[in-house]
């Protein structure tokens, strides 16, 4: 990415995470640190600013584990809560000030800046880039958007009532690029932790130099 470059970081922290139980798996404690503040640490590297999409009862833990962070922080709040990672794209994209962000979910701290990056270099006059993974899914929300066209289609897309967050994507001009084409990227960029055992899988993993 081009060091002039200004690129806005969106983390969607908004959904309720059913399958992690009670607890707010955004403010999780992963190897010491609450995981939405590892996703944001990696982000910061190649992001000048940041955004959090989350729900408002959220904001005081969010903004306790993002104490100290580097780059100016907007928290984008869902007017109705838990409507889905579309509408939280759509608020947060639209509180970026950036043109182009880097969206990714909070519980994927092992997103890897480089691929970012490479995102942010395809995505160049264009509406946005998106990885295809081997076995045919869009790997949406690990993306680089342009943040005007993309909250837009994103709101069309929840008027029309289809929550997909592809169907955002099909009405603009964005690269996809193939899996099979990154190169140098970490393994396991794209992991979720979505349960509490993938928790303390990926915190045995941190605690490892190669994290």
């Amino acid at each position: 990415m081009s060091s002039q470059r200004s690129l806005s970081g969106v983390v969607l922290a908004g959904g309720y995470s059913t399958r992690f139980g009670e607890a707010d798996k955004a403010v999780a404690d992963l190897a010491g640190t609450p995981m939405i503040r590892r996703v944001a640490d990696r982000l910061a590297t190649v992001c000048d600013e940041l955004v959090i999409n989350c729900r408002e009862d959220q904001r005081g833990a969010i903004e306790a584990a993002m104490t100290d962070f580097p780059e100016p922080i907007t928290f984008a709040i869902d007017p109705e809560p838990d409507r889905g990672p579309l509408a939280g794209i759509a608020v947060g994209l639209e509180a970026a000030s950036r043109e182009y962000a880097a969206v990714v979910a909070c519980d994927m701290p092992f997103v890897d800046p480089a691929l970012l990056e490479a995102l942010a270099d395809r995505a160049d006059r264009r509406d946005g880039a998106l990885v295809e993974l081997e076995d045919g899914w869009y790997q949406t929300t690990q993306a680089v958007y342009r943040a005007d066209p993309m909250a837009r289609a994103c709101a069309d897309a929840l008027e029309g009532e289809d929550g997909r967050i592809l169907a955002a994507v099909e009405d603009l001009d964005v690269v996809v690029v193939d899996e099979s084409e990154l190169e140098g990227i970490g393994e396991g960029t794209f992991e979720s932790i979505d349960t509490k055992e993938a928790l303390r899988e990926a915190a045995a993993r941190f605690e490892t130099p190669s994290h």
